[in-house]
């Protein structure tokens, strides 16, 4: 693809943060845009949205629940960056999120990892796990500037990984139990409940068989594209959704159960 209209696409989604507007899919607009084109774009975008004083402090997995794959006509997991802007952690059990003007907002519950070393392609779950410190529960808020939320995979990972924000629970220290940590990461399962009366569950192994074969995906990606910046010490890792993806709605609370891990439920009340 002409290196311009890579630019050009990275400009008009920085316009489009905050606007709450939608926009034909690129894949839609040329038949050359694929995913290392869109990578390309998750570049470009992550240095304009750092010029202009956002810092990143992590990466976002999408579509690692490959029960949600046939419905939006994908077949891998994608990943983009996350913003100092719309982290939310320290907070504890309970949260607030103001909803602000998103495109079809969507909440996901998932298992955020912390980074205390930096993972290297071809390592094994062991040590994969010695670069984790510590986990936590997590919700994503996501959205689409594509209407109807039906995209590719390239058009996802180039529109910010469908990112808006994240809220991290309290942390659980892998070294406290680092034998037990590593089992319950694939044997977990989550309910995710509102005031709705709406019910979600979901397992750890729904997310490529588990957070640790998530984030082994997301280091060698990362490492088939020379645009993309290497993980580092300190980044935090949110590996996807565990369940289905919820409609966010105003006045409506979510809480999330995990059983076989212990990390305590996380609500999110949306106003």
């Amino acid at each position: 693809m002409d290196p311009t209209l890579t630019r050009s696409i990275a400009g008009e989604l920085v316009a489009l943060l905050g606007t709450g507007r939608q926009i034909v899919p690129f894949s839609q607009r040329s038949s050359e845009f694929g995913i290392a084109e869109a990578y390309d774009v998750v570049s470009l975008v992550q240095t304009m949205r750092s010029a202009g004083g956002e810092t990143p402090v992590g990466r976002k997995i999408g579509f690692t629940n490959r029960a949600i794959w046939d419905a939006f006509a994908i077949s891998a997991p994608i990943w983009n960056f996350m913003f100092d802007r719309n982290l939310h952690s320290g907070g504890g059990r309970h949260a607030t999120f103001r909803l602000p003007v998103l495109p079809e907002p969507r909440i996901e519950p998932e298992l955020v990892l912390h980074l205390c070393a930096k993972p290297e392609p071809g390592m094994d779950d062991a040590d994969l796990l010695d670069c984790i410190d510590w986990i936590a529960a997590g919700f994503e808020i996501v959205f689409s500037v594509f209407p109807e939320w039906k995209f590719s995979a390239a058009d996802a990972a180039a529109a910010y990984g469908v990112h808006h924000a994240l809220f991290v629970g309290p942390e659980l220290f892998v070294s406290e139990d680092r034998r037990g940590v590593s089992k319950a990461l694939t044997s977990f399962t989550v309910e995710l409940s509102s005031t709705a009366g709406q019910v979600r569950s979901g397992h750890a192994a729904d997310v490529l068989g588990g957070p640790l074969f998530a984030l082994k995906f997301l280091v060698e990606e990362i490492a088939r594209y020379p645009t993309s910046l290497p993980l580092r010490s300190g980044e935090i890792i949110t590996t996807g959704t565990l369940t289905e993806a919820m409609p966010a709605v105003a006045g409506v609370t979510w809480i999330s159960h995990f059983a076989g891990i212990d990390l305590e439920p996380l609500s999110l009340k949306i106003a």
